[in-house]
């Protein structure tokens, strides 16, 4: 076989460039299983030079049905890449990957895709193809007995890829499509912190206390006032950032347990959400 054969069955197997699987095949005196293995090193090496930059670009997939949905996040620098037929290819089977492995990302990792390699070795394969940083971010799988799931993607780059996706379970045994694709809608827009008002960490509480506190230090105002203006911006801040007690996007004067109340529907319950858009 010629060197200018080995070089294409090189590329077709790899997808490295010309210059580098050259290179490759000349340090591996025309072997090319030890040039494959050059390449992976390589490719390891020029990984690990991108990951001092900055990632913030990306897609978001949705994998799953009305019983079991699991999103994840991947990384890039720029919208270019994202919507690359090589990046798009790999985050596509990831997904489904994730899906398989309830979001656990160490399963995920080691996990072999349908070349046979690893998600981590194809992650650093597509690293050194593309030339950009490229990452794993968030995942999440939300699946609960007797419930339903529902999904809303904003901004599809393709298919089940996008760039803000929610994920929302209610708990129920009637159809509800029309308000369980008009919740997700209003997660998407409004961005909730938690469910309820307890849910809702307490350090970003005392973070916003903070931010308020130092908001009204100087205001001039007697102590006893300042400290009810407080409070009420503090329980606003819970509120807004509740699911339950926001105002609902479709009618702004009800809010979202309102509208729970209305549906009148035996033991409906929201179990859970999920909100994961690129760049937050």
């Amino acid at each position: 076989m010629s060197d200018i054969d080995k070089i294409k069955r090189l590329r077709q197997s790899t997808g490295a460039g010309f210059k580098d699987c050259n290179s490759a095949i000349q340090e591996a005196n025309g072997d090319l299983d030890k040039a494959v293995e050059i390449l992976r090193v390589k490719g390891v090496a020029k990984a690990s030079k991108k990951m001092s930059r900055e990632a913030n670009e990306g897609v978001i997939a949705l994998s799953g049905d009305s019983k079991k949905f699991s999103l994840i996040e991947v990384n890039c620098e720029t919208d270019f890449v994202a919507k690359n037929e090589d990046f798009i290819s790999f985050v596509k089977e990831l997904s489904e990957i994730n899906l398989a492995n309830n979001s656990d990302i160490e399963k995920i990792k080691e996990f072999k895709m349908k070349n046979s390699e690893s998600v981590e070795n194809n992650l650093v394969s597509i690293i050194a193809k593309i030339g950009e940083k490229i990452t794993i971010g968030r995942s999440k799988t939300i699946s609960h007995n007797n419930s339903i799931n529902f999904s809303y993607l904003h901004t599809v780059v393709k298919d089940n890829l996008c760039k803000l996706a929610v994920v929302v379970s209610l708990q129920t045994n009637e159809k509800i499509n029309t308000f369980g694709k008009q919740l997700a809608m209003h997660i998407a827009a409004s961005n909730p912190l938690a469910l309820d008002i307890n849910g809702i960490n307490q350090d970003i509480i005392n973070k916003e206390q903070e931010l308020v506190s130092e908001e009204l230090k100087n205001s001039g105002k007697p102590e006893d006032i300042v400290k009810k203006i407080s409070l009420g911006e503090i329980n606003k801040f819970k509120e807004d950032n509740s699911l339950l007690n926001q105002a609902w996007v479709m009618e702004p004067k009800k809010k979202v347990k309102d509208i729970v109340k209305e549906l009148n529907i035996t033991n409906l319950k929201i179990n859970d959400f999920f909100r994961l858009k690129i760049g937050e």
